[in-house]
């Protein structure tokens, strides 16, 4: 083991410019793969956040929207037989619409999803400063933490949004009763008002709309029994004409596009781990090719086949692991100039999976140089056979 080491780190020192550079490539390798999984990560989370993180345990969907919120509609007549289906506790209206926060100039500063829920319910969401809404027609929001760091608003501050209403943008202004945690959707930060305002105030076909009892999107469904969740959803569509109730998980995987997104980042993960491959054993085969004669010499003097191999496993590990902490030190460092509404998150596990995978791809890369190193025949190799 120590002969290894020994051997291992004398070569990096003596051709230490050859490997400082591929390790800078494996750094950038580790970038590469870093951002993509950050991408996905954000990605993912930015259409899937409010839901996932919904106070309810079903989704109530009009029928024949098939999973998809916005072709989804549900009257008052509808939330209201919800209510009364036995082993529910309560039941949120949920609206869903976009709009732009501006500036008192009309300058565009953030385009959110906004959000109608009833004051209290499931789907309004727990606040970490500040109050939750009180009444269903009042020009009052909750944002999330990402809007009040973009729009910079604080707990009693006002803001103005645009709104179309017919063929004419519309303006409105809306005081913060509250800030809660992130709650993306549609890979937006969420504005929260309550429902009637939201139905006055969203995007319209015609002017001068709005309703007292409006209809909504989807209904979150909070149970008695939240284990009950598969027996309650039969129960809910049986007694209920016209919904579908699904749980939070299948609701947020069938948001439009979220498969397919998830998909092609997951395709472009995997070509950047081939490459990484392909790299990292095309380098460390040269590296062998160059040194065959001193390989011969080791092997003349009686080295075991198993000292060489591991010699080269630990310079594989040495070079992977510098080109991995420069490149997660540098991905972090041009994270943090990003603004807080890029979709860019860093998780622990998303990370260290991606770490583990490039030094896995490593070692894998240079099983071909190993299995080399060890097929050298000294006289062949020092010119004597």
């Amino acid at each position: 083991m120590f002969t290894s080491i020994h051997l291992a780190i004398k070569e990096i020192w003596r051709n230490r410019g050859r490997f400082l550079l591929f390790s800078l490539v494996v750094a950038l390798i580790t970038v590469l793969i870093l951002f993509v999984a950050a991408l996905g990560e954000g990605l993912g989370s930015g259409n899937r956040e409010y839901l996932e993180n919904l106070n309810a345990d079903l989704i109530v969907y009009q029928d024949i929207a098939r999973l998809s919120i916005s072709g989804s509609r549900i009257g008052c007549e509808k939330r209201r037989s919800l209510r009364y289906v036995d082993g529910v506790r309560t039941v949120g209206a949920i609206g869903f619409s976009s709009a732009t926060v501006v500036a008192s100039d009309g300058v565009d500063i953030l385009d959110v999803s906004f959000i109608g829920v009833e004051p209290g319910k499931p789907g309004e969401p727990p606040v970490i400063a500040g109050a939750g809404l009180l009444l269903k027609s009042a020009d009052e929001a909750i944002i999330d933490r990402t809007a009040a760091l973009a729009a910079d608003l604080q707990v009693g501050d006002t803001f103005t949004i645009r709104s179309p209403q017919g063929i004419e943008y519309e303006f409105y202004t809306l005081e913060v009763v509250g800030i809660s945690e992130s709650q993306k959707y549609g890979i937006r930060p969420s504005i929260f008002a309550p429902i009637v305002t939201w139905d006055r105030l969203r995007s319209q076909a015609a002017p001068g709309g709005g309703s007292d009892t409006p209809d909504c999107n989807v209904v979150a469904v909070q149970l008695e029994e939240p284990a009950q969740i598969q027996p309650m959803r039969q129960r809910i569509q049986a007694e209920v004409n016209r919904v579908e109730a699904v749980d939070r998980q299948t609701a947020y995987e069938n948001t439009p596009g979220y498969a397919e997104q998830q998909s092609t980042l997951n395709t472009q993960n995997g070509f950047a781990l081939l490459i990484g491959v392909l790299v990292i054993g095309g380098f460390f085969q040269i590296q062998t090719l160059q040194k065959v004669p001193q390989i011969g010499m080791l092997k003349a003097i009686g080295t075991p086949n198993g000292i060489i191999a591991l010699a080269v496993v630990i310079q594989i590990l040495v070079v992977t692991l510098s080109g991995v902490v420069m490149g997660s030190l540098a991905t972090l460092g041009i994270a943090s100039a990003f603004p807080p509404n890029i979709p860019i998150v860093f998780e622990l596990g998303s990370g260290a999976t991606a770490v583990f995978s490039i030094i896995l791809v490593s070692l894998v890369g240079g099983l071909v140089s190993i299995r080399y190193s060890l097929r050298v025949e000294p006289l062949i190799a020092l010119g004597l056979g």
